[in-house]
């Protein structure tokens, strides 16, 4: 697939298709117990095998996007969540809800699985992940703004990741053909950066566990703790997914400027004291701060671990399992959050959340402090191991000016001829070192050799 910025709207598309399922979970979750006849922990396992599936996809998928092509599989994906979700939409009896629901989840995590591959192929993952959480942000928005209003119980959420599913299936098919055999071999190699990759797919894991343990029950937060109404809780989602608008448009704009590291560490903080004021409010203001902040960040965090995962290896495989392994995570979600909330309370789940998150930020922060993977803008000067030389600069106490800044376009090299003396050959002790004295040195070492 190209990498050019232009080839970068059907992933985007796509990735939007696959992913929005994830951020309606509140909704379908409510919704199933709601009008059902489901109890919050069934209602969630519901959401949970859902995205199991999706997670499942993922690693079925993972290394396999250029032998099938992306095109062919992007349409096969979005034409499973088309028919399961709109069948889920369309019955009221739960078995047929929850096998539609685990059909449609296949289609999403297939997916999204040709889009991350299509986003580790890009000259700059980062920016198209953010990108892609940009939109599928603006898209959760603006369904969280109306669905409230309109009824329609369970049926209104799943029919809505239906019709996205099938209008985004123009978009799929500019994806691409499948690879020919002979750029299979590279496909079915050793996988880079095992470690750190390892390392940080168990890391996503627990992060988007933490996540969306609070993620799902949030709506139930507000309205049996806080006393809200569902009108008022989708209008603070909606809220808090536009300030998560802003908060991917400012880590696009941020780009390399502070590495991968630093944002995922500071980012990973924040969002642990979010959980925690979230979880424990009493009153509107509380918890719509606790929403706003923690939705401003969490999609700031997620775009640079989705670019960290994506500049591992550029065929896209760990970031696929990457991010199957953060859908587990998601999967998981539900359930903890509904066994915490109903066995300590909402403030008691928080506090665990919030130190679970806190405590897997060392391990992720690290893979992004050893490797850096491919540079996050096209051009930047890196050491052997990945890391960009800028920031080694940066961090070893280099002087100023001696490394170009991270981002910018690699120096020329300019070729100096160097011809053979005739006479014999120069004495060792005829060079003499470079030191404070700049140019005098240089020049009566060369003056001493030209002597000779």
């Amino acid at each position: 697939m190209s990498s050019r910025p232009r080839a970068a709207w059907p992933l985007v598309a796509v990735f939007t298709a696959g992913y929005l399922a994830a951020y309606l979970l509140p909704t379908l979750v409510g919704r199933l117990s709601a009008h059902l006849g489901l109890d919050s922990t069934e209602a969630g396992l519901v959401g949970s095998a859902l995205l199991l599936s999706s997670a499942s996809a993922g690693f079925t998928f993972a290394g396999r996007v250029e032998r099938f092509g992306p095109g062919r599989a992007a349409r096969a994906g979005l034409l499973l969540a088309t028919v399961g979700y709109g069948c889920a939409a369309l019955t009221t009896s739960v078995p047929l809800v929850i096998a539609g629901a685990v059909v449609g989840g296949f289609g999403s995590g297939t997916a999204t699985a040709v889009a991350a591959s299509g986003i580790a192929a890009q000259h700059d993952p980062h920016r198209a992940s953010s990108l892609g959480l940009l939109s599928v942000s603006a898209t959760a928005g603006a369904l969280y703004l109306t669905v409230p209003h309109l009824g329609g119980g369970h049926r209104l959420p799943f029919a809505a990741l239906a019709l996205v599913a099938l209008l985004v299936q123009p978009a799929a098919s500019r994806l691409g053909v499948p690879a020919p055999a002979e750029s299979s071999g590279p496909v079915a190699g050793r996988l880079p950066h095992r470690r750190s990759g390892l390392v940080l797919a168990g890391g996503m894991l627990v992060w988007s566990m933490a996540q969306n343990a609070l993620w799902g029950v949030s709506s139930r937060i507000g309205v049996s703790q806080v006393g809200l109404t569902e009108v008022t809780v989708g209008a603070v989602f909606a809220v808090a997914l536009g300030a998560g608008l802003l908060g991917v448009m400012g880590a696009g704009a941020l780009g390399a400027r502070l590495g991968r590291a630093f944002p995922i560490g500071a980012g990973t903080t924040v969002i642990a004291a979010s959980i925690v004021l979230s979880s424990s409010a009493r009153g509107l203001g509380s918890f719509a701060t606790g929403e706003i902040l923690w939705n401003t960040v969490y999609p700031v965090v997620l775009s640079y671990l989705i670019g960290l995962a994506a500049s591992l290896d550029e065929r896209g495989r760990w970031a696929v399992l990457a991010g199957s392994a953060s859908s587990v995570g998601v999967a998981c979600g539900p359930v903890l959050g509904s066994v915490l909330s109903e066995g300590a309370g909402f403030p008691a789940m928080g506090v665990v959340l919030g130190v679970a998150t806190l405590l897997v930020a060392v391990p992720v922060t690290a893979v992004a402090l050893h490797t850096g993977g491919r540079p996050l803008v096209p051009g930047s000067v890196r050491r052997r191991g990945g890391a960009p030389a800028a920031l080694l600069a940066a961090t070893t106490g280099g002087l100023p000016g001696a490394v170009p800044k991270l981002g910018s376009p690699e120096q020329a090299v300019a070729e100096i001829a160097v011809h053979a003396l005739r006479r014999r050959r120069p004495l060792r002790s005829a060079f003499r070192t470079a030191g404070p004295d700049g140019g005098a040195g240089q020049s009566n070492a060369y003056a001493s050799t030209s002597a000779r």
